[in-house]
């Protein structure tokens, strides 16, 4: 069942939140970054015009909702500055699971946000959504993903080669994972 009450996520430096119609510009921006979309399933640039649209229609999507990805911005809590999104998809025919995803401002990369945006949306799933697993995967050379989804406590459970046809070439993907039970018993 859609979490239709929700509203905000709060971490210690950071905000999980809905988007805002006056994050557009700031999305569009970090998204065109050709360093930020390099792993991702878009292209740079990402046009203001796109990022409006995607905004608007998660207006009327809920975190949780089977089969629909549903994306969080990640705001700074002290300015509320838009630094990157989270998103979440939770599987149709499953929903005690879901896959998650992350992306971070290049400028915003390196001082541990994108771990405690994670954090944060692994406990909502585990806790609040009782998720009873969540998965990720990400490019074998996005070195810095990887090395992130094992400092939040996923493991790596296999490689499939050439799997994903992405910008032009065959890409290998890194399987991640996480149960609740090895959630709860991380530190």
């Amino acid at each position: 069942m859609a979490d239709t009450e929700f509203t905000e996520l709060m971490a210690e430096r950071l905000v999980l939140r809905r988007f805002h119609a006056a994050d557009a510009a700031a999305f569009a921006a970090y998204r065109s970054d050709p360093a930020v979309a390099r792993y991702q399933s878009w292209e740079a640039p990402y046009a203001v015009e796109r990022a409006e649209r995607m905004i608007e229609e998660l207006a009327a999507e809920h975190p949780d909702t089977p089969g629909e990805w549903f994306q969080f911005a990640v705001a700074l809590r002290e300015t509320g500055e838009l630094i990157g999104d989270c998103g979440a998809h939770v599987l149709a025919d499953d929903p005690r699971q879901a896959e998650i995803g992350f992306t971070l401002a290049t400028a915003n990369q390196g001082i541990g946000y994108a771990t405690e945006a994670v954090r944060t949306l692994l406990a909502y799933l585990f806790g609040a959504r009782d998720k009873h697993r969540v998965t990720a995967n990400c490019d074998d050379r996005n070195v810095r993903s990887a090395a992130l989804l094992r400092r939040v406590g996923m493991r790596r459970e296999g490689l499939l080669i050439e799997s994903t046809w992405a910008k032009g070439e065959w890409t290998n993907d890194e399987l991640y994972a996480v149960l609740r039970r090895e959630w709860s018993a991380t530190p």
